[in-house]
C-alpha cells in the first residue's frame, strides 16, 4: 500500500500575508500540498495564488484541485505549468478538469456543452500539453483544436511531463484519469452541475467501489502506479463521533450508518478517524487525502499519526 500524504484545498486569503503565512502553516503541519480550486467566484486565480505559495515555503508541494479546461487554451496553460514547474523544482501537482459548476458558465458566458463534449476536450487538451512537456513541440489536429508547431518552452523540471491529477465521479473521466493521470481523484458525481442531492445519492459506499473498478479496467496495468486521491467534505474531529453523524447525516439524505461509509465523510476522534483512514486504503486503495481550511489544525494529529506510513 501507498504511504499515507495529506493536501488542503483553500480558496484565498484575508491579505497576500495571510496567504503566505497560511502556506507556511500547512507546510509546518505536514501536509504535503496546498491545492487551490479553479471557479470564477471568490477566491484567488489559481496559478498565481500556488506560485506565491510556492515562492513562501521550501517543501510544500503547489497544485490545482482543478484548472477547467474550458477556461483556458491547452498551448497557454502547458507553457504556464511547465514555468511554474521548472521555477518550483517540481513542487507542483497539476489538476485538470472539463467543468462542472454551471454558474462558472453562466456568469462568464462560456458556453456549457454536454460533459461528453467537455470530456473529449479535455483530452485532446492533454494531448497536446502532454507533446509540448515531452518532445518541445505540438502539432495536432482534432474537433476541439487546431495547433500546429506550437513550441513547448521552457521545459518543465519534471520528467518526462509534471504530476498530473485528475478526478471526477463518472466513468467517461474516470477512464480518461486512470490511462493518463499519476494521481486519480475520486469524487461523486457532478453531472448536474451544482452540488445537491444528485451528488449525495452517488457519494454512497458502494458508488465508490464502483468507481475503484473502472479505474483499475481503464488502467490495465498502470493500476499499480497510481495514487488514489479522497476529496473529502464533512470533516468534524470530535469526541462524540456517532451523535455527529446522527446530526450530519439528514443534511446529505443518508442514514448514520451510510454516511459513516461514505469516504466524503470523516467523523470523530482521531483514534477513530485514524482507523477510518487505515480501512479506507485497505478497502479502495485512498492513500492521499484532502481536507479544507476549516479543518487544517484540528485535523493536523491525524496527518502527525499517519503522513508516510
Amino acid at each position: 500500500m501507498r504511504p499515507f500524504r495529506f493536501a488542503v484545498q483553500v480558496s484565498n486569503a484575508s491579505s497576500g500575508a495571510a496567504w503566505r503565512d497560511l502556506a507556511r502553516k500547512v507546510e509546518e503541519l505536514g501536509y504535503a500540498t496546498l491545492y487551490v480550486p479553479d471557479h470564477l467566484d471568490d477566491q484567488f486565480a489559481p496559478m498565481i495564488a500556488m506560485t506565491v505559495a510556492a515562492e513562501s515555503t521550501t517543501t510544500l508541494l503547489v497544485g490545482s484541485l482543478v484548472l477547467d479546461n474550458d477556461f483556458r487554451h491547452p498551448v497557454v496553460v502547458a507553457k504556464e505549468i511547465a514555468t511554474l514547474d521548472l521555477l518550483t523544482e517540481g513542487r507542483l501537482e497539476v489538476g485538470m478538469g472539463a467543468g462542472w459548476m454551471r454558474t462558472d458558465y453562466d456568469m462568464s458566458g462560456i458556453e456549457m456543452d454536454p460533459g461528453g463534449t467537455r470530456i473529449a476536450r479535455l483530452a485532446e487538451s492533454l494531448e497536446i500539453m502532454t507533446a509540448m512537456w515531452t518532445t518541445g513541440r505540438a502539432t495536432f489536429l482534432g474537433d476541439h483544436y487546431s495547433v500546429t508547431d506550437a513550441v513547448g518552452t521552457p521545459p518543465p523540471f519534471t520528467k518526462p511531463r509534471p504530476t498530473l491529477v485528475i478526478g471526477g465521479g463518472g466513468k467517461q473521466i474516470l477512464t480518461l484519469a486512470a490511462q493518463q493521470a499519476d494521481i486519480v481523484s475520486i469524487i461523486p458525481s457532478l453531472a448536474a452541475g451544482y452540488i445537491g442531492p444528485e451528488t449525495a445519492a452517488s457519494a454512497v459506499e458502494e458508488k465508490f467501489h464502483e468507481r475503484v473498478r473502472w479505474i483499475k479496467e481503464a488502467a490495465g496495468s498502470r493500476f499499480d502506479d497510481l495514487e488514489l486521491q479522497n476529496w473529502t467534505v464533512a470533516v468534524q474531529v470530535v469526541p462524540n463521533g456517532a451523535e455527529v453523524r446522527a446530526q450530519v447525516a439528514p443534511l446529505f439524505n443518508l442514514t448514520s450508518e451510510q454516511l459513516a461509509g461514505v469516504p466524503l465523510a470523516l467523523i470523530g476522534s482521531v483514534d477513530e478517524i485514524v482507523e477510518l483512514l487505515e480501512r479506507r486504503r485497505e478497502v479502495f486503495g485512498f492513500s492521499y487525502v484532502v481536507v479544507h481550511e476549516p479543518e487544517i489544525e484540528a485535523f493536523a494529529p491525524v496527518v502527525a499519526r499517519l503522513a508516510g506510513g
